[in-house]
């Protein structure tokens, strides 16, 4: 497959003109990141926007305690660390490390602002993926200020039933997704478990009466 093909597969790619991808074919450069490693770290000078071609990756903060926030989780076709780059001084706004072996697309700063200068498809493209961003980050603090761990395991559980790329969690991960502790985990899925409200299956989760989650869910 030629790199424009491939470029292709980038949601914020997708619709943009033959124009366009020929001269954003020009720019990108491949990378490669084995799982586990570390992309970017939080407010390292950050000169570059990433692309995810194949492989999993996590964007999270840490705390100054050394507590994990998962912001969100990424896979192919989707993009980070691009916001920094419109900064006067850019740098990470988050940490990002891989899941699983990864590559990616590179666009250096001065680059993408060039291509972003002179392609109207390229910036209104850029304005809806912020838009998208903004409307997962509301989420994620609404869901941090206005429920309780009970309802945000409840609505952790729901959307992972829904999801179609669902992966398997520990309970360590949960925590760091929901923005809380393992031990609070683990209570809130015995108490589901003894209410009948799920089955736990090793490192699978069964639900067993959504009804019922879905009300602890707006807790």
């Amino acid at each position: 497959m030629t790199t424009t093909g491939s470029l292709r597969q980038i949601a914020l790619f997708s619709p943009l003109s033959e124009d366009t991808m020929a001269r954003l074919s020009r720019f990108v450069i491949q990378r490669c990141f084995i799982n586990g490693e570390i992309i970017l770290h939080e407010a390292d000078p950050s000169g570059s926007a990433y692309f995810i071609h194949t492989g999993q990756v996590q964007i999270y903060r840490l705390s100054t305690t050394g507590r994990e926030q998962v912001l969100m989780n990424l896979g192919p076709g989707e993009a980070f660390n691009i916001v920094p780059l419109f900064e006067h001084e850019s740098r990470s706004h988050a940490s990002a490390r891989a899941l699983s072996d990864v590559q990616v697309y590179l666009l250096r700063k001065e680059d993408f602002m060039q291509l972003t200068a002179t392609s109207p498809d390229l910036s209104m493209a850029l304005l809806k993926d912020f838009a998208a961003k903004l409307a997962h980050l509301t989420s994620l603090v609404e869901q941090l200020s206005l429920h309780s761990i009970r309802g945000r395991v409840a609505r952790f559980l729901i959307e992972q039933a829904d999801s179609e790329n669902a992966g398997r969690w520990t309970q360590d991960e949960i925590a760091a997704h929901l923005g809380t502790v393992r031990d609070m985990v683990g209570r809130t899925l015995r108490s589901f478990s003894d209410a009948g409200l799920i089955r736990r299956e090793r490192s699978r989760v069964i639900l067993l009466d959504r009804a019922a989650l879905e009300a602890e869910a707006e807790q």
